[in-house]
C-alpha cells in the first residue's frame, strides 16, 4: 500500500474536545443522551445544543444501533461537528466484535464524505467501558483508515486521539 494514504494520518495523545479538527466522533451509547468516559466529556465540553440535537436525532429514528453514525454541530467544541457512533460492547470477540467496530469507522467515513469533512478525529471506540481490548481495536482502527483513505478524497485528514500513552503505542505499532 502507497504512503499516500498514511500520510494523512496524525496519532496524538490528549483530549478529544479539545481539537479543532472539522469534525470530532464520538463513542456514543445507543440513547444519544450522553453518557461517561468520551460520550460524557464532549456533551460536557459542548454544551446542551449538542444534546437538544440528539434528542431530535433520537425522536426521529430512536436513537442509534451499533455501528451505524449521526451527526451534529459542535456546539461549544473546536470542532464543527460531532459524529457520534455506537460501539460494540466486548463479549470475548465471538460476536461479531470486530465487524461491528469496523462499521462504526465505516459509518462515520461516510458521514464525512456526505458532509465534505475536512479532517475527522477518532477516540478509541469502546475500549472504555464497553471493554474492548486496546491492542484489537487499534488494530481494526489502523486498517479501516488505511482502507478508507486509499479509495477515497474525504476526509483529507484523520487523527486518532489516544487517551494514554499505551493507546498511542498501540495505535503506531499498525502504522509503518
Amino acid at each position: 500500500m502507497s504512503d499516500a494514504p498514511i500520510s494523512r494520518l496524525r496519532i496524538v495523545q490528549g483530549d478529544i474536545t479539545k481539537l479543532a479538527t472539522t469534525a470530532i466522533v464520538n463513542a456514543a451509547n445507543s440513547s444519544l443522551l450522553g453518557g461517561g468516559g468520551v460520550d460524557g466529556a464532549i456533551h460536557r465540553a459542548g454544551g446542551p445544543q449538542i444534546l437538544a440535537e440528539c434528542q431530535q436525532i433520537r425522536a426521529r429514528q430512536g436513537g442509534c444501533k451499533v455501528g451505524q453514525a449521526v451527526i451534529t454541530s459542535g456546539g461549544r467544541l473546536p470542532a464543527a461537528h460531532v459524529i457520534h457512533t455506537v460501539g460494540p460492547h466486548w463479549n470475548g470477540g465471538h460476536k461479531g466484535e470486530p465487524d461491528k467496530l469496523a462499521s462504526c469507522y465505516r459509518s462515520s467515513w461516510q458521514l464525512a464524505l456526505e458532509n465534505q469533512l475536512e479532517s475527522v478525529a477518532f477516540p478509541g471506540i469502546s475500549t472504555g467501558i464497553y471493554g474492548y481490548p486496546k491492542a484489537e481495536a487499534a488494530a481494526v482502527a489502523v486498517r479501516e483508515v488505511r482502507q478508507w483513505l486509499a479509495a477515497h478524497e474525504w476526509p483529507r485528514e484523520v487523527v486518532l486521539v489516544a487517551f494514554d500513552e499505551e493507546s498511542k503505542q498501540l495505535y503506531e505499532q499498525h502504522v509503518p
